[in-house]
């Protein structure tokens, strides 16, 4: 998993992740995604480049928006790739985080 972030004016933040979001990164992204985080006043974080994610992905990203709501930040989920919109329907959490979802039309 890659995570690169891109630090705009006004404290805003354009984190994105390329690569899988399972348990055998968990630990390490919890690490790289939270600490940027941490410095943003608004985050926008791009999904479009996550080939796949399980429950550890999840728990991440949910963790995520549960940490900036409680630090009285803004999170927002863009780049919804297929994987990601997969396991949030699975999950019924489309609402969850509250976010715009661009439906791919399947080929």
């Amino acid at each position: 998993m890659q995570v690169s972030v891109e630090r705009k004016r006004g404290g805003l933040c354009r984190i994105a992740l390329d690569g899988e979001m399972t348990i055998y990164a968990a630990q390490e992204l919890k690490d790289e995604l939270l600490a940027p985080l941490a410095q943003c006043e608004t985050a926008e974080l791009d999904l479009s480049g996550v080939s796949d994610i399980d429950s550890a992905g999840l728990q991440l990203l949910i963790l995520a928006k549960t940490e900036t709501q409680t630090r009285g930040k803004t999170l927002s989920i863009t780049g919804h790739s297929p994987a990601v919109l997969e396991i949030l329907e699975l999950c019924d959490l489309e609402g969850f985080f509250g976010d715009n979802v661009l439906i791919h039309s399947q080929e």
